[in-house]
């Protein structure tokens, strides 16, 4: 029942360690200097205000990406980035300390 509500509305529980695992990028928009404080090992650095500019990083839009940052903010506008400009897959991991604890 809870499954048929959750995928009604859209919410569904995303495995991010399968996502990893089949070769998804992670890009952390945090900035610079959050980045070097610590980060997800392997993850892309591209602060959101630099994404726009940046996306030809990002050649494959039918690849999986998933979104980072502090607390899930500037992640959740960086999906709706990549989505508008025609990226398929792409997934708000939300706080990156939350997300590494995922994958």
């Amino acid at each position: 029942m809870l499954d048929t509500i959750n995928n009604l509305f859209g919410f569904k529980k995303t495995d991010y360690a399968d996502l990893v695992k089949k070769g998804a990028i992670i890009i952390d928009v945090r900035s610079k200097g959050e980045f070097a404080g610590g980060h997800i090992k392997g993850s892309i650095n591209i602060p959101l205000d630099q994404l726009q500019n940046n996306l030809s990083k990002l050649k494959d839009k039918n690849k999986s990406i998933i979104t980072c940052c502090a607390s899930g903010m500037r992640s959740g506008s960086a999906k709706t980035m990549l989505l508008n400009n025609g990226y398929t897959d792409v997934h708000n991991g939300g706080g990156w300390g939350s997300l590494n604890g995922k994958i």
